[in-house]
């Protein structure tokens, strides 16, 4: 008895470790740290997941009677649960006077969603602005088929290698945007012209995946996020996968900038954008991001079938002259 005892002591020890271990890394941006950044950053994706099991893994210590566990993951339970739970509530927005800009923003996957939900879903919503990531040669004429240059008829669109394409479509006229570092994916930049004349800056972004198999890979997606520039005068639309959440230091960190995230101010920021095909959005890659200056009036989440992705839509307005 007193060694089975001894084990479940144990056990309990290694679940509130697990927790307690796990948000320490998410207050202290453990991410950062260059000799663990590539496994700490793919993991701190899970922050949401994580903080929503820590009560129950509170709760479930606390019914064995091992008051010190229960104790450590309760402290965690509510250190994650601070750092997750304003993502679900919306914030006061600057009272400002300018026009309304409607934007989307879609990872294509491989240029295979289908062209013609992702259209209609811009007509729906009255898209003034669709940002399209991993654009490829043969999805451009389908789009164009699906009546999406019809709808949004001025484009800045950029194809390389393979899926690693990206593009803008816009109601008016674009003209040359803010200058962007190269990365290893097309970011496209435009300037979009309104008719009471004035202009707001738009970036498509697509930074790499910090994927685990490749050494180097949290190191250029931590290089990649750091090309995006800080907002210059005129308001501006950064949208795009950002292959990054709340929960890692360097969005955070673009964020402090000078943007917000949308969805954050919108009270919609735990609705996840990606995950695998035909299996339920996982965790929240994708985002549109605006300058301070700008207030959001809504943002919202849709499954475009086809893509492993799901489109983002906000509603900005501008600060005015």
């Amino acid at each position: 008895m007193r060694r089975s005892g001894w084990k479940v002591t144990a056990l309990c020890w290694v679940v509130a470790g697990g927790f307690a271990g796990w948000a320490a890394a998410r207050v202290t941006a453990a991410d950062r740290v260059r000799r663990t950044e590539s496994v700490a950053v793919p993991l701190l994706s899970f922050t949401p997941q994580v903080a929503a099991a820590a009560p129950w893994a509170a709760l479930t210590l606390r019914l064995t009677r091992r008051k010190g566990p229960a104790a450590a993951a309760a402290l965690a339970a509510g250190a994650l649960g601070a750092v997750v739970r304003s993502r679900g509530v919306s914030r006061p927005q600057p009272a400002v006077s300018g026009p309304v800009l409607r934007v989307l923003t879609l990872n294509l996957w491989h240029g295979q969603a289908d062209a013609e939900a992702l259209v209609a879903l811009a007509r729906e919503a009255s898209a003034d602005v669709v940002f399209v990531q991993e654009l490829t040669a043969d999805a451009v004429p389908r789009l164009k088929q699906a009546g999406l240059e019809d709808l949004l008829p001025h484009t800045r669109v950029e194809l390389r290698h393979g899926s690693r394409g990206s593009g803008i479509y816009a109601r008016l006229p674009l003209s040359e945007g803010p200058r962007v570092a190269p990365v290893r994916s097309a970011q496209p930049t435009a300037l979009l012209e309104l008719p009471t004349g004035e202009a707001v800056e738009l970036v498509c972004v697509h930074p790499a995946a910090p994927v685990v198999q490749r050494r180097d890979g949290a190191v250029q997606w931590r290089t990649e996020l750091g090309v995006i520039p800080p907002p210059a005068g005129l308001p501006r639309v950064v949208a795009g996968d950002f292959n990054a959440t709340l929960d890692h230091a360097v969005f955070r960190d673009v964020l402090g900038l000078g943007y917000t995230d949308a969805a954050l101010q919108a009270g919609t920021a735990l609705t996840p954008t990606w995950g695998l095909p035909e299996k339920g959005a996982v965790l929240t890659l994708d985002h549109v991001l605006v300058d301070r200056s700008c207030a959001v009036l809504a943002c919202s989440v849709h499954a475009v079938p086809g893509s492993d992705h799901r489109a983002v839509f906000a509603v900005i307005q501008l600060p005015g002259r």
